[in-house]
């Protein structure tokens, strides 16, 4: 059988690219490798399934960090507040939280999953899970031949490439989708990590000495070589047996895999701030009194409410200040070069975990090569693109979503259109 439209991959982006051509009455089918459709969408947001970011557009933008731009005029035919619109369509009543961040009342992602199985069963879309592609063939007619693992060939006027980057590849996210983007003549960008912890194997890394330990609001920087901030982010961060690791240290990991790149770094220096709210100055005078108004008291006990106490004792023990000893014995001198490094304790990450560990794939399929209305190929028609297969990527906080849920829903549309007008 013929179809209008053929969507592989049954993520995020190609579920709402399914959903969006069969509204269109066109002959949709949906092929999926894996066993059951939308695995990467049951585990997002820790299982509760972040579907989208309420901030304002532009802010939505800024967020995605790789290519961002590129949506603007997708996000002028199908936006966050429409994602957020379609979601209660189906059924589903969702809650802002912090930063903007959007989720189902009942905190669970399986009903996210089950609202868009249950969409596409009324729709009549054809499924069929546990069907590798071995390749794909772009016929001189303009008809697209997906062939399967098990031999199978189904033939479509539109085919939609929704298969994801390869990040978390136990989801089914393993690269697949470039080399067929690659036959149609399309360039890759180079893939990196993006979202993803970062290494370092500075002496107090190795013999864990802070490892487990959560640093609450601080600012994390990337510095260039000169020691100019590259990006800053002011979040939560944990230290790791391996290097650092936590929202804050997440969304600074693109920038120390693109500062390794540009200037052909082995490390590059990160600078944690411990108040980011005060002049380091500012912060000086504070202790100086803090100190002056305990003069009998132990330094540790006297700075106990500043710190997390492991902390606290790291950095007291790196200017060789004795936690013991009495607030009067401080020289104004080291208690500067303390105050120094609240303000900016400064080490060395040599890159990150691998991209198969990453939330998100930096790279892939050139955007400059993609209409930016209708996800359509600038190189093949009727072939469509949609999803983090796209050199597109973002923090997570459902910014990565947001772009999947919109480029699925243009490539969908556009592609019942292609089929109808062939």
């Amino acid at each position: 059988m013929q179809y209008d439209v053929i969507v592989i991959g049954g993520g995020p982006s190609g579920l709402m690219a399914a959903i969006g051509a069969a509204e269109n009455n066109a002959r949709v089918l949906l092929i999926d490798k894996g066993n059951k459709l939308g695995r990467k969408l049951a585990i997002s947001g820790g299982g509760r399934c972040n579907v989208t970011n309420r901030l304002p557009v532009e802010e939505i933008i800024k967020h995605i960090p790789g290519n961002g731009r590129f949506l603007y005029s997708g996000f002028s035919e199908f936006n966050n507040e429409d994602i957020i619109t379609f979601f209660e369509n189906l059924g589903i009543e969702l809650k802002e939280e912090d930063h903007g961040r959007m989720f189902p009342v009942s905190n669970k992602a399986q009903h996210v999953v089950d609202a868009l199985l249950n969409e596409l069963d009324r729709l009549d879309v054809t499924i069929q899970t546990n069907s590798p592609v071995e390749t794909v063939e772009f016929a001189e007619d303009g008809m697209k031949h997906v062939i399967l693992q098990n031999g199978k060939k189904e033939v479509c006027k539109s085919l939609i490439i929704a298969v994801g980057g390869k990040s978390v590849p136990h989801t089914g996210s393993t690269g697949d989708g470039y080399a067929w983007a690659e036959k149609a003549g399309h360039s890759i960008t180079e893939l990196f990590p993006t979202e993803v912890p970062v290494t370092s194997s500075e002496p107090f890394i190795q013999d864990k000495s802070l490892q487990g330990l959560s640093l609450r609001d601080v600012s994390l920087s990337v510095l260039n070589p000169k020691g100019k901030a590259l990006i800053t982010h002011k979040m939560d961060m944990i230290f790791t047996h391996f290097g650092i690791s936590g929202p804050a240290v997440l969304r600074c990991s693109q920038f120390v895999v693109k500062a390794m790149n540009k200037w052909d770094l082995k490390e590059v220096n990160v600078s944690i701030d411990s108040f980011p709210e005060q002049k380091e100055e500012q912060l000086l005078q504070e202790l100086t009194q803090l100190l002056q108004s305990e003069p009998k008291k132990a330094i540790k006990n006297t700075l106990k409410g500043k710190l997390v106490e492991r902390y606290l004792l790291f950095l007291l023990e790196k200017v060789q200040i004795d936690p013991q000893a009495t607030c009067n014995t401080i020289s104004q001198e080291k208690l500067r070069e303390f105050t120094h490094l609240c303000k900016a304790f400064t080490f060395k990450v040599n890159g990150t975990l691998s991209l198969e560990k990453a939330f998100v794939t930096g790279g892939g399929v050139s955007i400059k090569e993609i209409v930016p209305k209708t996800m359509e190929s600038k190189l093949m028609n009727g072939l469509f693109f949609c999803g983090e297969i796209l050199d597109i990527h973002g923090y997570t906080g459902g910014y990565n979503i947001t772009s999947a849920f919109v480029t699925g829903r243009l490539a969908g549309v556009n592609a019942s259109i292609h089929a109808k007008n062939i």
